[in-house]
């Protein structure tokens, strides 16, 4: 009800209405409050589907942070992706002294892809402190390739708060749009 100035003015005013029409009659005052307390119950309720839990659990289950090698680390950050088909697939990203590591995003990505599906709908990547980051440029121009609706993809900013951005967000007037159409 914090955030929802409607819905909140409407409750004031039912619980103002109620409290002058049953002042001495608490029964009566919480029955005529039921229905809407149900009603906004539902809705809250049908909003809040937990997927975003289970994206940023999944990614901070992922592997952490260590050496591979000298040259090789892996796990400072790791991603989660929620499929079309409604898989889970994780990365992490593998940092090289060269320029062949990878991102955790593209990683997911490529477990995704792996496993035959190419249509992401909601990512989450993560710091080893647990703080909610964005893709860096390279991996939205990747995720953008992969499908011609890739601009809906919802990008996770903020844990905390669960604020989401869609990928066309991010790359506004996005170079090959035109290009998204499959032949067969």
């Amino acid at each position: 009800m914090r955030t929802h100035e409607k819905e909140r003015n409407q409750y004031a005013k039912i619980k103002k209405d109620l409290a002058q029409k049953f002042p001495y009659d608490i029964d009566g005052y919480c029955d005529g409050k039921e229905n809407f307390v149900r009603e906004m119950e539902k809705c809250a309720l049908a909003q809040y589907d937990g997927t975003w839990d289970k994206l940023y659990i999944a990614a901070r289950k992922a592997p952490n942070k260590r050496k591979l090698s000298p040259l090789i680390e892996a796990g400072s950050v790791s991603a989660a992706i929620l499929s079309a088909k409604g898989n889970i697939y994780t990365g992490v990203c593998i940092d090289t002294a060269c320029s062949l590591g990878m991102c955790a995003e593209r990683n997911a990505i490529a477990n995704m892809i792996t496993n035959v599906e190419n249509q992401i709908i909601k990512i989450v990547a993560v710091m080893s402190d647990g703080k909610a980051v964005m893709p860096c440029g390279a991996c939205r121009e990747f995720m953008m390739q992969l499908d011609k609706t890739s601009g809906e993809i919802e990008i996770l900013r903020d844990y905390e708060t669960k604020k989401v951005i869609r990928l066309k967000s991010l790359t506004p007037e996005w170079w090959s749009t035109d290009k998204m159409e499959m032949s067969e």
